[in-house]
């Protein structure tokens, strides 16, 4: 009877028996990919369902001191169907205009994004969130090339050019007095950069600025990088009122900045790689 039903099914006896004798591996192994399962989605849940392979690998390295190849975490995903959630792209994002007495800057930084100094090269940026029943408001941050920190921001309910000042103050606010001869403020084309109000006060503060090519986001491409991140993780839509966007705001960029492990910073968070490039 065995040897018939093995020939109906396609296999050798032989190899019949040799799968019933591995039964108890394979319950094993059942066993061990359950346990490292429920790690895996006590971190998924965390993250609400927006944490990678990767991201996942270094929060078990950090947080719970447990080794685990990136490949094996991604098979358990797939295996007990943990998908992360992705970002769609906005196919209509708006570009603003600016007038003839608007002065667009030359791209000194050409994405030469790999700095090892603090302080060197700043990336800014403006993009939108909806909240509440669709209310607009609009994020405006700079963020350190070296250590992928977010050192300014500034949440607004409209696109006036306060927003752009306030965020100039209060990265001048994280120098402390120090600012980094040759220091860069790279941007894009937009309105508020090509101001000649903004330009005035960037050149007070000492800073070199740097336009990327017009319609080319791959010239900011770090700061476009956080701003995907942020609207993968970062449930604003739920919020009812601008106080409570700021705050759900303001906590994600420092859990971003003092706890979120990046492996392109050695598996620190860029508070942790900062530390590490002036120690160095």
């Amino acid at each position: 009877m065995v040897t018939y039903l093995c020939k109906m099914a396609g296999v050798s006896r032989s190899g019949y028996y040799t799968w019933i004798k591995a039964d108890h591996k394979r319950a094993e192994r059942l066993e061990n990919d359950w346990k490292d399962y429920e790690l895996i989605k006590e971190i998924f849940d965390y993250k609400k369902g927006r944490a990678g392979t990767l991201v996942i690998k270094m929060i078990l390295e950090n947080d719970k001191n447990v080794i685990m190849n990136h490949k094996k975490i991604r098979r358990i995903m797939r295996k007990f169907n943990l998908v992360t959630k992705i970002r769609q792209m906005n196919p209509y994002r708006k570009m603003a205009k600016a007038n003839q007495e608007h002065k667009a800057l030359p791209n000194i930084l050409n994405r030469e994004f790999g700095q090892d100094v603090p302080g060197k090269v700043y990336l800014t940026d403006i993009t939108y969130v909806y909240y509440g029943s669709g209310r607009p408001a609009y994020l405006s941050c700079v963020k350190d090339v070296s250590t992928r920190e977010i050192v300014a921001y500034h949440l607004s309910t409209n696109l006036k050019m306060d927003i752009v000042y306030h965020t100039l103050k209060k990265l001048g606010q994280s120098f402390k007095g120090m600012v980094h001869p040759g220091a860069i403020l790279h941007s894009d084309q937009g309105f508020h950069y090509t101001h000649p109000e903004f330009q005035k006060r960037v050149k007070k503060m000492k800073l070199i600025q740097s336009m990327s090519r017009k319609g080319n986001c791959w010239d900011n491409a770090p700061m476009e990088s956080f701003f995907g991140h942020f609207k993968d993780e970062v449930d604003y839509a739920e919020c009812q009122t601008f106080n409570e966007l700021k705050r759900i705001i303001g906590g994600y960029i420092e859990e971003y900045n003092n706890e979120r492990y990046q492996w392109t910073l050695n598996k620190m968070t860029p508070a942790q790689y900062r530390s590490h490039l002036l120690a160095a």
